[in-house]
C-alpha cells in the first residue's frame, strides 16, 4: 500500500491564504505595509479577548511580520482564539502542532476544523486516516473528508484525491462519496433546527462523483445584491477575500473594494463560527485569478464552487 505524503504536503498547507480575522484598522494597517501598527492594533484587543484579534496577532507571529518571528508566541495567541472556536486558528494551529512534531495535539484541532468543514483540516485528517497515522486507518472516512476538501477547490486536495483514486477500489470510493454526503446532510439538519438568523445558508462541499455515484447538487450562497448587468456573468468560480468572526466587517472589507470587483456581488458564507467573504461568479480560475491580481495587496484567492 503506497503512503501518501502528509510530511510534504504541510508546507504547502502552510502557505495557503489563512483568512485573516481582523479589526478593520489593523488590517487596513497592515495592507499599507505598516504591520507594526496593524500588531499594535491587535494586540491589546487579543489580551481583552478578542479571538480575530488573537489569530491575527499569532499570524504575526507566524510569519515574522510587525514582530519578530516567535513560533512559541504564534502558538500561544493561535491557542486563544482556537479555544473561542476560531475555526481558522484550530486549522493553523493544528498545522504549526504538526510541524514541530506535536501530532497528538495538532490532530485534536485539526478534527475540530474538519468537522467545521474547514478545507485545509478536512485534508491533513482525511490523510491520516488514510496512512493511519496516529488514528485507527479509514479509507473510507479518509475519501471522504479528502473530497470534501477537493470539492471546495484546495489544490492539495485535489491532487491527494487523484492519488486515492489510484489506488482505491471503486467500492470505497463510492462508500466515501456516500459518506462524505452524509457528512453534509447531518450539518444541514443541524442548521435547520438552529435559531433563524439574517445570514445567509451556508454553501455546503459536495464530494464529487465518482463512478456512478451522483450526490444531489449542495444549496448555494445567496448573493448579498444581484449582479450589475455590466458583470453578468456565469461560471463555478469565485475569489475569496476573507473571514471574519462578524459579518458586519465582511460587508465593510465588500464595500471597500466593490469598486474592483467590476459589479460582481458578495457571498456571505458562514463556515463554523466566522463568515466567509467571496464575490463572483467568474467563468473561469484563470477570470478568477485575474481579479485578485487587481485587488492586490488584498489577499485574495480563486475557489471553486459546484
Amino acid at each position: 500500500m503506497r503512503k501518501l505524503l502528509l510530511g510534504l504536503m504541510i508546507g504547502a498547507l502552510a502557505v495557503l491564504p489563512a483568512q485573516a480575522q481582523s479589526v478593520r484598522a489593523g488590517i487596513d494597517a497592515w495592507q499599507k505595509g505598516d504591520t507594526a501598527a496593524a500588531v499594535a492594533i491587535w494586540r491589546p484587543l487579543a489580551e481583552k479577548g478578542d479571538a480575530d484579534a488573537a489569530f491575527n496577532l499569532g499570524q504575526a507571529y507566524r510569519l515574522g511580520r510587525g514582530v519578530k518571528l516567535d513560533l512559541s508566541q504564534a502558538q500561544i495567541w493561535l491557542d486563544r482564539a482556537a479555544r473561542k472556536g476560531h475555526v481558522d486558528a484550530q486549522t493553523t494551529l493544528g498545522l504549526l502542532l504538526f510541524q514541530n512534531g506535536n501530532q497528538t495535539a495538532a490532530m485534536r484541532w485539526l478534527n475540530g476544523a474538519a468537522e467545521a468543514g474547514e478545507p485545509r483540516a478536512l485534508l491533513m485528517v482525511g490523510t491520516a486516516l488514510y496512512n493511519g497515522d496516529g488514528v485507527a486507518r479509514d479509507p473510507v472516512k479518509a475519501y471522504a473528508y479528502v473530497s470534501r476538501a477537493a470539492a471546495q477547490g484546495l489544490a492539495p486536495a485535489k491532487a491527494t484525491l487523484a492519488d486515492m483514486d489510484s489506488v482505491m477500489p471503486l467500492e470505497q470510493r463510492q462508500e466515501g462519496v456516500a459518506l462524505a454526503q452524509s457528512m453534509v446532510n447531518r450539518t444541514l439538519a443541524s442548521e435547520s433546527k438552529a435559531p433563524s438568523s439574517s445570514k445567509p445558508p451556508a454553501a455546503k462541499p459536495i464530494p464529487p462523483k465518482v463512478a456512478q455515484a451522483k450526490p444531489p447538487a449542495p444549496p448555494k450562497a445567496t448573493p448579498a445584491s444581484p449582479p450589475k448587468a455590466s458583470a453578468a456573468a456565469t461560471g463555478r468560480w469565485r475569489v475569496q477575500l476573507g473571514a471574519f468572526g462578524q459579518r458586519k466587517s465582511a460587508e465593510t472589507l465588500y464595500a471597500k473594494l466593490s469598486g474592483k470587483l467590476g459589479g460582481k456581488p458578495a457571498y456571505y458564507v458562514p463556515a463554523g463560527a466566522v463568515v466567509r467573504l467571496q464575490a463572483g461568479p467568474f467563468e473561469s480560475r484563470a477570470a478568477a485569478s485575474a481579479a485578485c491580481a487587481r485587488l492586490a495587496p488584498q489577499p485574495c484567492f480563486p475557489v471553486e464552487t459546484k
